[in-house]
């Protein structure tokens, strides 16, 4: 099949966090004849396109219909495949990079100072604010008496939501488009200013100023890209790598091998995560209402673990829980009477844990869970057991224990009854979803990917602009810092093309 060829000023690969603010950000080079394309594997969803049902909406939104597997097939993770990548499929929760944090990454540049007024900027755009208390759902509000009843820090999740109607099915796209992504706020003011947005484009290879790609077919009676189905070679001056961590540092496996840098798709980190339910002898409001509003930190500097209120449809839930047969089905069948806690291992950047790609050239990820990260699930499962406790739970399921449900009469013994010995690899739902590193940004080729700006050691028109630049885990939720550090990216293009 011959190859069609587009002569671009700019091209972006990727329309999420990164892509789609560094779409934004160059737009306003189209007003002075730049050309600019962003292009995004996945279709772009309309409100129309959105049923709220559980399995379809997965197989519609996510790479591997939200089951895509580590090389060990011990953690699943989710990314999304769609336009506004997984920013159409998160819960919206928008926290800032704690400057601990940007202290220990010890980028040059990568400061408070230069990234706050970034961060403010984005906030505003995409309406990030507190939901007030006759919003907040009995789910929720469970979460928060059991952290205040145990003296525990309990804050609230600021979110980017405009004209939200409390769906609760977040992770599934929003269906009135009230989260405030990448398709909702950055990419229609890239269009309007000029940016050429290509839905189902696939980029297979670079090859120099060129990315070589395949338009596809709709799917899932999506609207078509405007170009047709065949291949394509889009020429450009600069070119943006914004497909996110597992397919940005698998893009340049395919296109460079080992030789672009030792480090590439080196330091994965991904923040495992475990779901955990206690049953309360009530009904409690757990699908009405936004699903994530508050977490606890106050154990991220001693254990290393979040703590996150949240609620899972039913399939999501048993498939990440432990057991089966007559037990899960009567647990399941109080689904209603369901508090759920999401627990975050905040796991340390490693060298051996990274990004590949198979003799096909499709992405595989090599990760090994360090002993840490294990003792943090375990501190992390015995904590959320006495919060759940602490909110009037009846009884708990969680993990590592060796038997399925654990009683209020037991809480003196939850040391000895959630235990190391119970916590299997491979036999345990571990899922992961902020996904970071790969191409970590820092002044020394021998140590990192990118520069400071994202731009590619030893290239001069290439660039990475997503959660890969970050050197270590960035400890809360990533979205903010992924578009401050697209927007460092975009300023940096900017400079250099002026």
């Amino acid at each position: 099949m011959s190859e069609k060829v587009l002569d671009y000023d700019i091209v972006i690969i990727g329309s999420g966090a990164g892509g789609g603010t560094v779409a934004k950000e160059l737009s306003p080079l189209c007003a002075r004849g730049a050309r600019i394309a962003l292009l995004e594997w996945g279709g772009h969803f309309e409100k129309k396109d959105n049923t709220r049902e559980e399995i379809p909406m997965a197989e519609k939104y996510y790479f591997d219909h939200g089951g895509f597997q580590t090389s060990t097939q011990d953690m699943t993770l989710a990314f999304a495949r769609a336009l506004g990548g997984s920013t159409t499929v998160y819960t919206g929760t928008s926290i800032t990079a704690p400057d601990s944090v940007l202290k220990k990454w010890d980028v040059p540049g990568v400061t408070p100072q230069d990234l706050k007024p970034r961060f403010e900027k984005y906030i505003q755009e995409n309406g990030v604010h507190l939901y007030p208390p006759e919003e907040i759902n009995d789910n929720n509000k469970l979460f928060v008496e059991g952290c205040q009843n145990l003296g525990w820090k309990v804050e609230q999740f600021p979110v980017n939501t405009r004209g939200c109607q409390g769906l609760g099915t977040c992770n599934l796209g929003c269906a009135v488009h009230a989260k405030q992504g990448t398709a909702v706020v950055q990419i229609p003011q890239a269009q309007k200013n000029g940016v050429e947005v290509i839905p189902f484009c696939r980029a297979d290879r670079l090859d120099d100023h060129d990315v070589l790609a395949t338009v596809l077919p709709p799917e899932n009676a999506l609207r078509a890209s405007p170009l047709s189905p065949g291949r394509y070679r889009f020429r450009a001056k600069k070119i943006i790598v914004s497909a996110g961590v597992i397919h940005s540092s698998a893009l340049l496996w395919r296109s460079f091998g080992n030789a672009l840098s030792s480090d590439l798709g080196r330091y994965f980190t991904c923040q495992p995560a475990l779901i955990l339910v206690g049953e309360h002898p009530h009904p409690i409001k757990n699908t009405e209402g936004h699903p994530k509003s508050f977490y606890c930190d106050q154990f991220v500097p001693s254990d290393h673990f979040l703590l996150e209120s949240c609620m899972y449809f039913p399939l999501t839930l048993a498939k990440n829980l432990m057991g089966f047969g007559e037990e899960m089905d009567d647990l399941m069948s109080h689904y209603a009477h369901l508090q759920m806690i999401l627990v975050l291992a905040i796991d340390k950047a490693e060298r051996h844990n990274r990004v590949t790609i198979n003799k096909k050239g499709d992405p595989l990820v090599h990760y090994r869970f360090s002993k840490r990260t294990q003792d943090s699930f375990i501190q992390a499962i015995r904590s959320s057991t006495r919060l759940f406790f602490a909110a009037g739970a009846r009884r708990v399921h969680a993990p590592a224990m060796d038997r399925f449900f654990i009683s209020p009469e037991q809480k003196d013994q939850i040391d000895t009854l959630i235990h190391k010995k119970y916590f299997k690899l491979g036999k345990i739902s571990i899922s992961a979803a902020h996904l970071m590193g790969g191409c970590r940004m820092g002044e020394d080729p021998k140590e990192s990917v990118t520069d400071p700006w994202g731009k590619v050691h030893g290239q001069d028109h290439l660039y990475v602009a997503d959660a890969s630049l970050f050197p270590a885990a960035v400890e809360v939720n990533p979205y903010l810092t992924i578009m401050a550090l697209a927007d460092r990216v975009a300023e940096g293009i900017k400079r250099e093309l002026s």
